[in-house]
């Protein structure tokens, strides 16, 4: 079974704008080559807001060289982008953004989420993109909850949503997620019952991460993996590891070929050399990124 490497955990919420309060629970300055193609996850768990007519969020910024993609777990989003994508997630839907060659973004709370007020909870994640594909054309995704394939995995309770990739299920069957990647990545999310025990099979050449949301789960018998913690499992050859739940637990795996190549990130740009990123600050400067249109 594969070895876990780093068992890392971070309670420590910090807000992006005024709208996500975010845990870091992993990173490309402190992980690198570790976790290619992923950069980074910010888990904003679970928060109250109250009913507003007031915009909460992050206001217009710009990326180069990687996608965000966003999962709605409670509450919901809405987004704008220079390249003319956008729309709203509710709870179960991803929404998919390739930065690629340059964006101008907002993310804010849906007009009627921020009415209404309730319980906000999402995750975002950032997916490195290969050398040859960082200057392509943006792209957006909105993938609904309806569209992403959600396998059974056992009798009480524990299943599993293909978001990205190709996960084989206990008949041998091979279920396809509903996002298209430049890369080869698998992203699964789910839920597993407490007093189970799952196998899972990941290709043997791919970077892999659990990440536990909520819960508690034992990793291959030996690492306790708590809330807000994700362990990084070697690439050592092995295609399986062991998970144990218990407790309940709301999980992320993440795996992905390694790009094998420079990364090179600042801010909100990552691209593979220091001349790449003085470029995009001209770049964005200049106007090249574009605007976001404006409402009618």
């Amino acid at each position: 079974m594969r070895k876990v490497i780093a068992n890392i955990n971070n309670n420590q919420m910090h807000w992006v704008g005024d709208g996500f309060p975010v845990r870091n629970l992993f990173s490309y300055d402190r992980l690198g080559q570790a976790i290619s193609p992923f950069l980074l996850l910010d888990y904003a768990a679970p928060y109250p807001f109250q009913p507003t007519t007031e915009q909460h969020g992050v206001g217009s910024h710009p990326h180069r060289g990687f996608e965000t993609v966003t999962l709605a777990y409670q509450g919901e989003v809405s987004h704008r982008d220079s390249s003319g994508g956008g729309g709203t997630i509710k709870s179960g839907d991803v929404q998919w953004m390739s930065a690629a060659s340059g964006v101008v973004h907002e993310e804010f709370h849906s007009t009627e989420f921020a009415e209404s007020g309730g319980t906000f909870e999402m995750v975002q994640l950032w997916v490195n993109l290969p050398a040859k594909d960082k200057m392509t054309a943006p792209k957006y995704q909105g993938i609904t909850a309806d569209q992403i394939p959600d396998v059974k995995l056992d009798d009480a309770g524990s299943h599993l949503r293909v978001i990205a990739g190709t996960y084989h299920d206990q008949t041998g069957n091979d279920q396809k997620g509903a996002a298209s990647t430049y890369s080869p990545v698998n992203m699964w999310d789910g839920v597993l019952k407490a007093g189970t025990t799952h196998r899972f099979f990941v290709p043997v050449t791919h970077n892999a991460m659990l990440v536990v949301l909520d819960g508690e789960v034992v990793v291959n018998g030996d690492q306790t993996v708590k809330s807000s913690s994700v362990a990084v499992l070697a690439r050592d050859g092995e295609a399986d590891f062991e998970v144990v739940v218990n407790q309940d637990a709301k999980f992320l795996i993440l795996t992905g070929e390694p790009l094998n190549e420079p990364i090179e990130g600042y801010g909100p740009f990552v691209m593979n050399t220091q001349a790449e990123i003085k470029q995009a600050f001209v770049d964005f400067q200049s106007g090249k990124f574009g605007e976001i249109p404006v409402e009618a």
